[in-house]
């Protein structure tokens, strides 16, 4: 391994390693009340370190959300193969449903911990959100121009069925379930989509 190959593996774990500590602190503490000093004495380096990698505190959030959105769309991209618009639907329901009580920490930054939006929305095309929301839309207006949905606006579509699959995790992660089994939660949530994509016309 070469001296520059050596800079940037090391470059990357620290990285890794602010993003892993300001991840923590954010959920744990609230993203407000969390400095760019506390991160840096929770991996023990000073602030300065922190800005060799990071602007600000709004900075490591979009990287978070960033690198949650990566994961969600990395799954998303197994199912585009399906030639049936309602199964891949279906399909995306699913992983989307086992993408957050898989990840509930990225799940928590993406979706629900309160953070400022200005870099969210100022996301470009390329971006990852944007990409994972276009995988959406797609198979959305696919499912309306093959008749499977009422003709309706496709957007419209996507944020009903998005509501849908946040919803069913959203009372998951933040505990709002305590008449429920907790370990039959997966199984409950997969289910209910299921269910209700079976009513609207996107079942099996």
């Amino acid at each position: 391994m070469g001296i520059t190959e050596r800079k940037e593996r090391k470059k990357q774990k620290m990285r890794e390693l602010i993003l892993d500590a300001a991840m923590k602190l954010f959920l744990d503490e609230g993203y407000h009340n969390v400095s760019i000093r506390k991160i840096a004495d929770r991996i023990e380096y000073s602030p300065a370190t922190i800005y060799l990698y990071f602007k600000d505190k709004d900075d490591i959030l979009y990287a978070l959300h960033n690198a949650g959105f990566e994961k969600l769309h990395k799954l998303q991209r197994k199912v585009v193969s399906m030639k049936n618009p309602a199964q891949r639907l279906r399909k995306q329901g699913e992983l989307y449903i086992k993408f957050a009580l898989e990840n509930p920490e990225y799940y928590n930054l993406m979706f629900i911990t309160r953070g400022p939006a200005r870099r969210i929305a100022k996301d470009d095309e390329s971006s990852a959100s944007r990409r994972s929301y276009e995988v959406l839309r797609n198979d959305a207006q696919a499912a309306i121009n093959a008749g499977i949905f009422t003709k309706t606006d496709a957007e419209v579509a996507t944020f009903a069925l998005w509501s849908l699959a946040h919803g069913i995790v959203s009372l998951i992660l933040r505990d709002r379930c305590p008449m429920m089994d907790k370990k039959a939660l997966p199984t409950i949530a997969r289910e209910a989509f299921e269910f209700l994509a079976g009513n609207i016309g996107i079942a099996q």
